[in-house]
């Protein structure tokens, strides 16, 4: 359902979050997130450009977000770095239907509508609340 690259996303933010305001490596995000560090840094540069962390270089520096994760939404990390497809006109082309869409096409746009509800109620803050704040070995 979420690209590899927003899956990645959200387990940077979410341990960034869980840390407090400190801020960290890409290195040690990859290393907590369980995600490679070359994609880590790709992913963590995205974010950046997207206004979702703000990262800065040298001895002491690292990546932080910018605003608070009661604030920040899963949806919006998502769309950062990967954006939820929807269903806007008939993905056949077919110029009969235009933007009222067949039963399946429908349906399908209804649940992506309901991922992207579920995501915008949803806060960083939110996923941070229990302890093993990633998927633990031991989950």
């Amino acid at each position: 359902m979420l690209s590899q690259t927003a899956e990645y996303a959200l387990r940077a933010v979410v341990e960034l979050a869980s840390g407090g305001n400190e801020a960290r490596t890409a290195q040690d995000l990859a290393g907590k997130a369980q995600v490679p560090l070359d994609y880590m840094s790709k992913v963590l540069n995205s974010l950046a450009r997207n206004g979702i962390v703000a990262g800065q270089r040298g001895r002491g520096g690292g990546f932080q977000t910018v605003r608070p994760a009661g604030e920040l939404t899963v949806l919006e990390v998502v769309t950062a770095v990967d954006p939820l497809k929807r269903i806007r006109t008939c993905p056949l082309g077919l110029v009969a239907h235009g933007e009222k869409l067949c039963p399946l096409h429908r349906k399908l746009d209804d649940a992506a509508q309901s991922v992207e509800t579920a995501f915008a109620t949803t806060t960083i803050q939110s996923l941070c609340e229990n302890p093993g704040v990633l998927c633990d070995e031991a989950s």
